[in-house]
């Protein structure tokens, strides 16, 4: 198969394609919800999920097949070495009629929908083509029904394992494909399926597996879609009281549950400086896409003219929404105790020593010569800034306490991944307004 294209996750020269699949997702999202607020930049942002989309093609070129993973993970772990020298198996991944992935085939449905949407009025055929082979793939997850742990094991685990089960991304890519698609079958499919999703979900913290009992409320991102099925659902059931249940009052659960003034029970927590927390680490990735969701969630409210009642008559606008999420942007970007972008070259303060390969050793332009596994090594240990400035970047970002750690080794810390970046563009394109 030609599988070349896609995205690296993080720091690594692996391509996990159910992360990568979801920040293709999210872009996407991210463009149709403000896509005209991004001006110049919308070009670049349609260049970087075509990037995905195209790889996605190609990955389910395969009737009843999807890729999960290129690149050994654990023999990539073992390299520090730049993508152009990476001499690993490039062992190719995939899941089958008889060895099943529903979560990286519904995710991959997803993010075919979601982009088919993109671009409807500039590439019709194109357009048509991601539509077409999302309907496919929608259809092989959920009748070869199964977990991708099981079918490539030591490629998808410990790394990318699916904690929270796969029925979240069958319900995710249904929705998505309705939206897409409107054919009435998708829409039937959410309802119909929807309550089974139960309310418990499971996490991977720091290794261990945490269950969180409002999971279908709060949780949000490359592995839980449940929050995420709730808000885009809830842009067209907001004005139809026979479809609200329970995407409404669970989106509205959400928003009472992270904003920090309600009365109600948090599903967060938040640094002394500000910053929306959850536990385990990367947590950045939480800050975004939740971030993302409100922010979406306040424009569907301020269409509707919705607000929500939180309790003891604590009510929140759109307009609520909109100045938590410029808070937690405005954290991210250097508004915080150590005056510290957590985007890689933005602004005077940001991390200098990031866990990222490409950026840490030396470009092809200043080493010609071919590094090997370990050569890397010397520049992963060295005191000095990583020579390559990975621009835009955003890292895990700092601890609890607000302080971080400038370190390649600390890889919660300073470890950039797609899925931290790919809601914060629809987040910033936002604020671009004024």
């Amino acid at each position: 198969m030609d599988l070349v294209g896609g995205y690296y996750d993080a720091g690594d020269n692996v391509k996990f394609n159910f992360p990568m699949a979801f920040t293709t997702t999210m872009l996407s999202w991210s463009v149709l919800e403000f896509g005209q607020l991004m001006g110049p930049e919308l070009p670049h942002a349609l260049e970087a999920i075509r990037w995905g989309s195209d790889y996605l093609l190609k990955s389910t070129s395969v009737p009843d097949s999807v890729v999960g993973v290129v690149g050994d993970p654990n023999g990539d772990h073992t390299c520090w070495e730049r993508p152009e020298d990476m001499n690993t198996p490039r062992t190719t991944y995939v899941v089958n009629k008889e060895k099943p992935g529903s979560e990286v085939a519904a995710e991959t449905a997803a993010a075919l929908a979601a982009s088919s949407m993109v671009f409807k009025d500039s590439d019709k055929f194109y357009s048509a083509s991601l539509r077409n082979r999302s309907i496919q793939v929608f259809e092989f997850a959920d009748k070869y029904r199964g977990s991708y742990n099981d079918s490539i094991g030591d490629g998808a685990c410990p790394f990318y394992c699916d904690f929270s089960g796969y029925k979240d991304e069958l319900l995710w890519g249904a929705a998505w494909l309705y939206k897409a698609t409107k054919i009435p079958q998708y829409w039937d499919y959410v309802k119909n399926n929807i309550h089974f999703l139960g309310p418990t979900v499971v996490r991977n913290i720091n290794g261990i597996l945490v269950t969180s009992l409002t999971g279908d409320v709060t949780e949000f991102g490359w592995d839980s879609k449940h929050a995420g099925i709730n808000i885009l659902v809830s842009q067209w059931v907001m004005t139809d009281p026979n479809n609200a249940n329970p995407f409404i009052p669970k989106a509205d659960q959400l928003v009472c549950s992270v904003l920090p003034q309600t009365p109600a029970q948090k599903s967060v927590t938040y640094s002394p400086g500000g910053l929306l927390f959850k536990p385990g680490g990367s947590n950045l990735q939480h800050s975004t896409s939740l971030s993302f969701l409100l922010m979406a969630y306040a424009g569907y409210m301020k269409a509707s003219n919705k607000v929500i009642d939180c309790g003891n008559n604590f009510v929140v606008t759109p307009a609520s929404l909109v100045n938590f999420t410029k808070g937690q942007v405005d954290y991210i970007l250097g508004s915080n105790p150590l005056g510290m972008s957590y985007m890689v070259g933005y602004g005077q303060k940001f991390p200098r020593k990031i866990h990222h390969r490409g950026s840490v050793n030396p470009s092809m332009e200043n080493h010609l010569q071919h590094m090997q596994c370990h050569e890397g090594d010397l520049y992963f240990k060295s005191n000095d800034p990583n020579p390559n400035i990975l621009l835009g970047a955003i890292v895990g970002g700092p601890a609890e306490d607000d302080t971080f750690e400038d370190s390649r080794s600390n890889v919660p810390q300073s470890e950039p991944t797609t899925y931290i970046n790919a809601p914060f563009v629809g987040v910033l394109a936002n604020f671009l307004k004024g």
